[in-house]
């Protein structure tokens, strides 16, 4: 029976939320995270059921200057596809109906798990957004990281390199981090859903149901059983619009960015025309702060405060920068190409 208390809630599940006034308490969601990315990026209805298909010019045609009594050769542009498929999250929430209807609070108990399961699929669904791969993983959709595995050393210009992944120089494993510099559109990345489905998190209330337990032969109780399901998958449709400043260390940032300042200058002129969308930057709460400190301690860093929503947004180059805690410190050392 030891399952059980695993997977359904319990009576010391329950007694746990009780408050003095036999009402369900509002829980202080100590392990709530904050992933701003998911706030941010553009849903598009994909054109397929099971995601989207992009066209992507990849050669031009051939122009030629002609002279009289002299003809001209015909030409034609090269385009090729590429398929983002969407991933499905889904759970169950199931709990004894007897229990739930304890003090007649069983609305209020379902609403706290409701929380908690929002909660943990955007976790999920956060960190697919950066680390997805469906090489490692065919359920998921594929995420930023395994679009800009590598970077490239460029003499002439840094800021431009293969896969627009910039190298900020660290070089101990498994304490990197990465930022990101994200111009979400519909023309350059986006998040899909598939054609003809419904948008967003999704949560059903399917009411009383028959319930079994583990025994052998299952025994059978009434219950209520809750569904959550999110489709979402992700794609880029034009990569100069994303970059990554990979190999940041970590163990030694502690304040003091001015490497990583460098970089994100890199980045900023990496990207053709940051007016094609909502251009973010994304990085954990480690360098947020540690920006944070250096702009600080250095009053002419190119940090500044916005208002958004009535909230005050530190700001890089006029580009807003956003928390998201399922970016790691633990990434490998990225080499080059």
């Amino acid at each position: 029976m030891a399952e059980l208390s695993h997977i359904y809630p319990t009576y010391l599940d329950f007694a746990s939320r009780m408050e003095p006034d036999n009402k369900i308490g509002a829980i202080v969601e100590l392990l709530g995270q904050t992933n701003e990315a998911l706030q941010d990026m553009t849903p598009v209805e994909g054109n397929l059921p099971t995601g989207n298909r992009t066209t992507i010019r990849t050669g031009l045609p051939t122009v030629t200057w002609r002279l009289l009594n002299y003809g001209v050769q015909p030409s034609k542009s090269i385009t090729s596809q590429v398929t983002d498929t969407c991933g499905m999250l889904e759970a169950y929430a199931e709990v004894d109906k007897s229990l739930a209807d304890l003090n007649g609070n069983a609305p209020a108990w379902r609403l706290s798990e409701d929380r908690a399961f929002l909660e943990a699929m955007n976790q999920e669904m956060a960190g697919t957004l950066f680390y997805g791969s469906q090489q490692a993983a065919p359920e998921e959709f594929t995420g930023l990281m395994p679009r800009y595995p590598s970077f490239r050393n460029v003499t002439l210009n840094p800021a431009v390199s293969s896969y627009n992944c910039i190298n900020n120089a660290g070089a101990t494993a498994s304490v990197e981090t990465s930022i990101w510099l994200v111009v979400w559109g519909p023309s350059t990345a986006h998040a899909i859903y598939p054609k003809g489905s419904q948008l967003g998190f999704q949560h059903q209330d399917l009411g009383e149901v028959t319930l079994t337990d583990a025994q052998t032969p299952a025994g059978r109780y009434q219950g209520y059983r809750t569904h959550y399901k999110w489709d979402l998958g992700f794609t880029v449709r034009d990569w100069r619009y994303v970059v990554r400043i990979c190999n940041i260390d970590s163990s030694t940032i502690n304040g003091s960015v001015q490497t990583v300042v460098d970089s994100m200058i890199k980045a900023y002129y990496a990207v053709p025309q940051l007016g094609m969308g909502n251009a973010c930057w994304y990085m954990n709460n480690l360098v947020a702060w540690s920006m944070h400190l250096q702009a600080k301690n250095t009053p002419n860093m190119a940090l500044t405060f916005s208002e958004y929503g009535g909230r005050k947004i530190p700001e890089f180059m006029g580009i807003p920068i956003r928390r998201c805690d399922q970016i790691l410190n633990t990434e490998a050392v990225v080499t080059t190409a």
